[in-house]
């Protein structure tokens, strides 16, 4: 399980976005509302954001979970054999 630490902000376009915590580089995820959106959301924005990440990060962890145990490679000898 990873420690560290992520936040959500608002960039100055309006996008609402993740990135490691004090860090300042690109986001790692942005998300932008429409317009149309906008006007159902209001002030709610960053509240929905938020839970669309929450449920984005629990995604990401499930399908860790799923992932195969790793294997082996199994080495097969394969010799050429010329037929006369």
């Amino acid at each position: 399980m990873s420690t560290e630490t992520y936040e959500i902000i608002e960039l100055s376009n309006g996008d609402v976005a993740l990135r490691r915590a004090g860090h300042k580089g690109e986001p790692l995820v942005r998300i932008r509302f429409s317009d149309e959106s906008m006007h159902f959301l209001r002030d709610h924005k960053v509240a929905v954001a938020r839970a669309m990440l929450e449920a984005g990060i629990e995604a990401v962890q499930d399908i860790s979970e799923m992932e195969p145990e790793p294997f082996e490679e199994e080495v097969v000898d394969i010799t050429e054999h010329t037929i006369h």
